[in-house]
């Protein structure tokens, strides 16, 4: 097998298109931190639970460990701002219109979907943290992701051979 940097690492990892987050909490302030974040899968169905990797460096990584409950913001794809403003640092939630949810959560409006999780635990992993959470509760709209994939944001849209599914059905 060949060696490869770092650059290469990404760019193979990038050609497995993700949908977009936005994942939020609360410090023990009150204060509201978020992110926006592609490295979400989900973990298990019964019990429902999800993760999500963070940076340790990341300047939210110590309001994340120390929070009981973080929110899953399942982008749609017209809020690309919305990505590019929690990937960067300075005031995520000023131009966000967003609502309280479990715990004060912050739910970002105009999302496909929001998950709403219990933290059950964490793993180091290299330079990042595995977020484990259990869904407590969750509410899903018609509205398409937002995904990414290649270096760049893409829309979704439905294949030629692909029948509709109905609302709240899954695929295996």
């Amino acid at each position: 097998m060949a060696a490869f940097d770092s650059r290469t690492l990404r760019d193979a990892l990038g050609s497995f298109v993700t949908g977009v987050t936005v994942i939020t909490t609360r410090d023990a302030d009150g204060a509201p931190h978020g992110l926006t974040v592609n490295s979400f899968s989900s973990v298990s169905l019964d019990p429902p639970l999800v993760l999500w990797s963070q940076a340790s460096a990341a300047p939210s990584h110590a309001a994340f460990r120390a929070a009981s409950h973080f929110a899953v913001n399942i982008l749609a794809e017209d809020q690309l701002d919305v990505s590019t403003r929690f990937a960067r640092r300075g005031d995520k939630f000023g131009a966000s219109g967003w609502r309280e949810g479990l715990a004060g959560l912050p739910l970002l409006e105009g999302c496909v979907a929001w998950l709403e999780c219990r933290l059950l635990e964490t793993h180091a992993g290299g330079d990042h943290r595995v977020f484990i959470g259990h869904v407590e509760r969750l509410e899903r709209t018609e509205r398409r992701p937002l995904v990414f994939g290649g270096g760049r944001y893409l829309s979704v849209r439905p294949h030629h051979i692909s029948p509709p599914l109905p609302l709240g059905a899954g695929v295996a």
